[in-house]
């Protein structure tokens, strides 16, 4: 028997422990070489694990682990090849008949082995019940309405019997009328590490917030009349997004204070603009970058922004894509914020919160008018900012997002 161990690789300079979030194979499946095996969730993405051999998957570790590197996670049986259980016998009658019932064995974990039958997966869906803690008794282990019922049966049991066992259900539960159903889960390592990065910087930090209202009455206008032209041009939409970005790189590049961070008794300028862009996914807000917004074009800047939002929310964001950022900038209003006091995304020193745009009145050359308003927050370090650089910066920002032809001349 030859044996190949599977140990948690190095990932990053800054990642010294991952969580095994979630096995791609079973234990006893043959894997082949770079097949993923299971997934890891480190501080700052989600990262597959291949196989390193062919052979048989052992399990060493369980999903939820939080795994050092260099840990062991699982081993492989590269002497297990696939269909060499009658292709290792001697040719011989006698062995071939012996093989046979091994053969028969083998056929029967395939496909069907611990998937549902239609009317199962119906049942366990609306009960919220994992198909991998229920045994098939089916055909080659499928599991039937028969056995859908009895996991239903036996989970009613669990959740009313103590309420210890109340507390340890695994996945959502549902409360009829009158019931008081208690649920504990593990925090993922991303939702901890946004938790502790999040009190680093409000305990780090001299954090303030200053405020600001902004028209959008222009912007919404040059949206509406070039649009169409910008998207038959480019294939892509004109966002509220990139022109925000734009007028905020333009700003930083003006006023390189708000693009700087301190590292230690040092002040680190940076003479480009990386703007971090958060985005929210199943798993947590992750903010990559979008690299030298200084310098791109607008539909270069809506497709790189899209780009890292179908990752992120697929969980593709590479460890690479997520490093760097000189600036952030957070909009609250896809959500439905009217304002907020975001928090500072270190070792950054300044982050601008966009807000939902509401209709309001306004005093327009004496005249009340009904104007798009949005509120601005930018949340600066004031160790390194001073309050009239943060307040010159957001007025600089109201400016060019309400004269949009400025930003567009670069005045």
């Amino acid at each position: 028997m030859s044996i190949v161990e599977m140990k948690v690789p190095t990932i990053g300079e800054s990642i010294t422990e991952v969580t095994l979030s979630q096995w791609l194979k079973k234990d006893g499946d043959f894997v082949k070489l770079d097949e993923p095996i299971c997934e890891f969730e480190s501080d700052k993405a989600t990262l597959e694990f291949p196989a390193e051999a062919s052979g048989k998957l052992i399990h060493v570790a369980k999903e939820g682990d939080d795994l050092s590197i260099g840990a062991l996670v699982a081993r492989i049986d590269t002497s297990v090849t696939q269909g060499n259980d009658v292709a290792s016998v001697p040719a011989t009658p006698v062995a071939v008949v012996e093989a046979a019932p091994a053969a028969v064995s083998a056929q029967t974990t395939n496909y069907a082995t611990g998937h549902p039958s239609p009317a199962a997966g119906k049942i366990l869906r609306e009960e919220n019940i994992d198909t991998s803690s229920v045994t098939g008794t089916g055909k080659d282990g499928r599991i039937t309405k028969e056995d859908a019922v009895l996991a239903v049966q036996n989970k009613s049991v669990q959740t009313t019997t103590t309420p210890s066992n109340i507390a340890s259900v695994a996945g959502p539960v549902k409360s009829t009328s009158g019931e008081r159903v208690v649920r504990v889960e593990k925090m993922s390592r991303m939702r901890r590490t946004i938790a502790a990065r999040l009190v680093s910087a409000k305990n780090q930090t001299a954090m303030l917030t200053t405020f600001n209202e902004v028209d959008l009455t222009a912007l919404n206008e040059l949206r509406k009349k070039y649009q169409d032209k910008f998207v038959a041009k480019h294939g892509i939409k004109l966002g509220y997004m990139s022109l925000f970005a734009k007028a905020c790189a333009k700003v930083l590049m003006e006023m390189p204070d708000v693009n700087a961070m301190i590292d230690g008794t040092d002040i680190i300028y940076h003479d480009y603009v990386d703007i971090s862009i958060a985005i929210s996914t199943p798993n947590g807000l992750v903010v990559p970058p979008v690299h030298n917004v200084e310098s791109l074009g607008f539909h270069e800047i809506e497709f790189a922004i899209k780009d890292l939002a179908d990752k992120a929310r697929a969980g593709k964001l590479s460890l690479e894509e997520m490093k760097g950022g000189t600036f952030t900038i957070t909009n609250g209003g896809v959500f439905g914020s009217l304002v907020s006091t975001p928090i500072i995304n270190e070792p950054q020193s300044a982050i601008l919160g966009m807000h939902a745009i509401k209709e309001r009145p306004v005093a327009i050359d004496g005249k009340v008018e009904i104007r798009p308003m949005m509120y601005l927050a930018l949340s600066y370090d004031h160790r390194i900012i001073d309050g009239s650089t943060s307040v010159t910066f957001l007025v600089r920002v109201k400016e060019l997002l309400e004269d949009p032809m400025t930003l567009l001349m670069e005045l």
